[in-house]
């Protein structure tokens, strides 16, 4: 029996996600909950298991094509008895091992039942019980086809211009698949200009790429030929355009609809951490400590965790549609991370109960998940307050935009060696400045300004946590 895997909706209501690579090939055994693929989501890097125990017999998508939700990716040989033990989307198949797929589809009659599954999406049951394949448009699978050099005429001569391929049926435009058509567009590249290489003329991902190398070998051999002056290197292009997509599409999303949502107020307070960097040279070289990476961030999230209890009014959401105001009695704090991805603001949860060093562990897993890109869906929703630190890139201040659907945002600057008044002289202190964005809708001047105070009041006399808790 031949059964489809269909591309699940990897967290919170995505639509799409970009397949990375496939971990398995056609012809490959498999075992139930194996890891079949890497996908990218608009959040995290996601590896998919396996629903079945069976045999790869067809991988539907190319790596690098950005499939919908609820589109079939892989199709399984599995036995007759095998069923879905994962609890992931499928869409049995019915017709035979080896044979394409069907182009044509039953109707779906009017009393149709879908069957629920992870993104509503699946087979449609009639009365009798007996299931019918929901009615797709979509193109017979591509299987992969060799690569071909791209065509270039010598120089002098005009470029090529390549007929559009022939198909067996009147179209409007060149027949493709929606994936290779977003893969076009976001190069500019005209289908009816390129020949498909794939079944009945189908146009591939392959024949787009080709063509844009052909384009550019051509108009680099149709122009004037200039020899760059020895140990000169050859002049790059002049613009680079790379899709957005991935991390950076959904971060943009969120930042925007953040900046023109909720009113942003920042204040800043500079801080001598002297006593603060001397504590934590102190725990470092303590027994308890040994082994585990402390670093200024840890005490300030210690310090931001402490003066929330003091000011529980920063950690709330505004929620517009039910008019309320959410206060948490919980703390999953966001921490901002630079990856290679993007930016990322993972969150440890329920971080208000746990220890230093508790903390200072949960905060190392968060940062080397998030640099190894395997930061996970859950880990990146649901948090309630964030910290970026600006500091590592040696900034001392800015005006952070709040993660959405949160109140407040503390970014954390560089620890200077400055000039200070101390104890009536001017001595070298290190200093740190914090700078506080917060939701004006939720948080009164007073009310931000008394919970920076409060954290630069710890970090500047680590003491001071005894008269707040």
């Amino acid at each position: 029996m031949i059964k489809e895997f269909l591309l699940p909706d990897l967290g919170e209501g995505l639509t799409e996600s970009e397949i990375l690579s496939w971990k398995v090939g056609v012809g490959d055994t498999v075992s139930l909950n194996q890891v079949i693929a890497e996908v990218e989501t608009a959040k995290a890097v996601v590896e998919l298991p396996s629903p079945f125990a069976g045999v790869i017999k067809e991988l539907h998508e190319q790596p690098g094509t950005i499939v919908e939700v609820g589109k079939p990716i892989v199709s399984f040989e599995v036995a007759d008895d095998a069923g879905t033990s994962s609890g992931l989307p499928v869409a049995p198949v019915s017709s035979p091992a080896g044979q394409e797929r069907e182009q044509e589809q039953e109707q779906e009659p009017a009393p149709a039942k879908r069957e629920p599954n992870l993104v509503g999406y699946g087979a449609v049951v009639e009365s009798s019980g007996r299931p019918v394949r929901r009615q797709r448009n979509l193109a017979p699978s591509v299987e992969p086809v060799q690569t071909r050099p791209p065509v270039v005429e010598p120089a002098g001569t005009r470029s090529p211009v390549v007929e559009p391929a022939e198909t067996d049926h009147l179209e409007t435009r060149p027949r493709s698949t929606p994936p290779v058509r977003k893969f076009a567009r976001d190069l500019g590249v005209d289908l009816s200009l390129v020949r498909g290489t794939g079944p009945q003329g189908l146009i591939t991902r392959e024949d787009v790429q080709h063509f844009v190398d052909g384009q550019s070998a051509a108009a680099g051999s149709s122009t004037q030929e200039t020899v760059a002056p020895v140990g000169l290197q050859p002049r790059q292009e002049r613009e680079t355009r790379t899709p957005i997509k991935g991390v950076r599409k959904f971060t943009a999303a969120a930042m925007v609809e953040s900046a023109f949502t909720a009113p942003h107020v920042t204040e800043f307070l500079t801080v001598d951490v002297t006593p603060a960097m001397e504590l934590l040279a102190k725990l470092k070289g303590s027994r308890e400590f040994s082994g585990h990476k402390l670093t200024p961030l840890t005490l300030a999230a210690k310090a931001v965790l402490i003066a929330l209890r003091r000011n529980p009014e920063l950690n709330a959401r505004w929620d517009e549609a039910n008019q309320e105001i959410v206060t948490f009695n919980y703390v999953n704090l966001g921490i901002a991370a630079a990856t290679p991805r993007g930016l990322t603001v993972p969150n440890i949860k329920d971080a208000d109960a746990l220890s230093l060093l508790q903390l200072t562990d949960a905060l190392t897993e968060l940062t080397e998940t998030a640099r190894a890109g395997k930061t996970t869906p859950a880990d990146l929703s649901g948090g309630t307050i964030s910290i970026t630190n600006i500091g590592v890139f040696g900034i001392d201040a800015g005006t952070p935009i709040l993660n959405p659907g949160e109140a407040a945002i503390l970014a954390l600057g560089a620890v200077r060696n400055m000039p200070w008044e101390y104890q009536g002289q001017v001595a070298l202190r290190q200093v740190l400045t914090l700078s506080l964005s917060f939701d004006h809708r939720l948080v009164d001047g007073e009310q931000g300004s008394r919970f920076l105070a409060d954290v630069g009041a710890i970090l500047a006399d680590p003491g001071m946590v005894l008269t707040m808790v």
